[in-house]
């Protein structure tokens, strides 16, 4: 049986990817670098909550307005990188950000809706250059593990962040809390700024090669790796509010903290099992996996450990699904506009998120928890059929033995 084990998880790539130059120290910078702005979405809405004197669907439309600019900003921060490179992408960001979290914390309602529309727009797009510099780094056979332990430190960074704002801004002061939250994310920037990750490798045209145009490299099958992107963290957004709300119908809201420690700790096993098996499942059809398995966790009743025993097929999903379209994505996109690819992946991830909450909330409102995670799982697993329905119609790859280097690129949309 360790035989078999040991033949099925192969964690030799694992400490090859992390013996690359740079790998180590970029991931470890980034997943603390993370840490405040995992917190940014919680602080603001405590914020406006509790200072401001306002309600949650006030608290909720500052937060929209935040995300739809990083959502907008997210690719054009990206194409500044492939134009200008990474620093001063870095500069504008940093200072923009100080620059918000210093005023955020004095202005009225109305002008902190403009203002955190504007501090989305130049948000620290972290995710996606991390995600770019992963693929100038790392070789394509090593390139599932280093993504697969981004998307772990992911779910770690997510595990301590707004659990972390929480606490100082209940406990110590919600002003004060923006204000160090605004220097932390300052201090990130910086540390990127001198460890200045490659975004493109030595073999890789330079910069001020001619542009590719857009229509060259954002064809059908990567339109479609970003609706399945989108169609993924829907399904987490509606998640996350769907296990509040039937935690606090059951009554045992004070659980909540437990069961989604238990769904993050699943997406660690799931990431460090993606990266270690030597064939896994390709990204759309992880991605089928996790919403059909969101689909029945309603039925979990009203036990807060059934609840999570439930999310485990789903969780385990998580990482690997995420780590499998970055993956996907870094592969399709031609090095000279990998920034903005890169970036409108991280925009489709940041819309999804965006809408599975209210979705699932309009649903819970409407009828039960329970539908909640049906009713996102649906939508998500439609938006994966979607895909790989019109993937099979545009490409319908030879198999041969040619193809095979290339097969996490031919299956993507598969």
């Amino acid at each position: 049986m360790a035989r078999e084990v040991r033949t099925a998880m192969n964690l030799k790539p694992y400490r090859q990817a992390l013996a690359l130059p740079g790998v180590r120290s970029l991931l470890l910078v980034a997943m603390l670098a993370r840490v405040p702005l995992t917190a940014c979405g919680v602080v603001l809405t405590l914020y406006v909550v509790q200072d401001l004197r306002h309600g949650y669907a006030a608290a909720g439309l500052a937060g929209a307005a935040m995300t739809v600019g990083m959502a907008v900003g997210a690719p054009l921060l990206g194409r500044l990188v492939d134009r200008r490179g990474l620093r001063p992408m870095l500069l504008l960001t940093a200072s923009a950000q100080a620059v918000f979290w210093l005023s955020a914390q004095a202005l009225p309602y109305p002008a902190l809706v403009v203002a955190a529309f504007l501090g989305g727009l130049l948000e620290l797009p972290l995710f996606s250059v991390v995600r770019q510099s992963i693929a100038a780094l790392v070789p394509e056979s090593r390139r599932r593990q280093a993504y697969a332990l981004d998307s772990m430190s992911v779910e770690l960074s997510f595990m301590v962040g707004p659990a972390l704002g929480v606490l100082l801004a209940t406990t110590w002061s919600t002003r004060g809390t923006m204000v160090l939250l605004g220097a932390a994310i300052v201090l990130s920037g910086l540390a990127l700024f001198a460890l200045n990750p490659p975004t493109r490798a030595a073999h890789e045209a330079a910069r001020g090669a001619p542009a590719v145009p857009r229509r060259q490299w954002l064809t059908g099958r990567l339109l479609g790796l970003l609706a399945v992107s989108a169609g993924t963290t829907l399904v987490l957004g509606g998640t996350d509010v769907s296990v509040v709300a039937a935690l606090r119908h059951a009554g045992q809201v004070e659980w909540t903290g437990a069961v989604l420690g238990i769904w993050a700790a699943a997406s660690l096993v799931g990431g460090f099992a993606y990266g270690a098996v030597r064939r896994p499942p390709t990204a759309l059809r992880l991605a089928l996996l996790l919403c059909l398995g969101t689909l029945p966790v309603g039925l979990s009743g009203d036990r807060w450990w059934l609840l999570a025993l439930f999310l485990l097929p789903a969780g385990v999903l998580c990482a690997p699904t995420l780590a499998s379209t970055a993956d996907a994505v870094s592969r399709l996109a031609p090095a000279a506009v990998r920034g903005e690819a890169m970036g409108l992946h991280g925009s489709a991830v940041t819309v999804g998120i965006a809408l599975g909450a209210p979705l699932a909330g309009a649903v819970i409102d409407a009828s039960a928890p329970a539908w909640g995670f049906a009713a996102t799982g649906a939508v998500g697993a439609l938006v994966v059929l979607a895909a790989l329905i019109t993937g099979r119609h545009r490409h319908r790859p030879a198999r041969d033995a040619s193809t095979a280097p290339d097969q996490v690129v031919v299956d993507a949309i598969r």
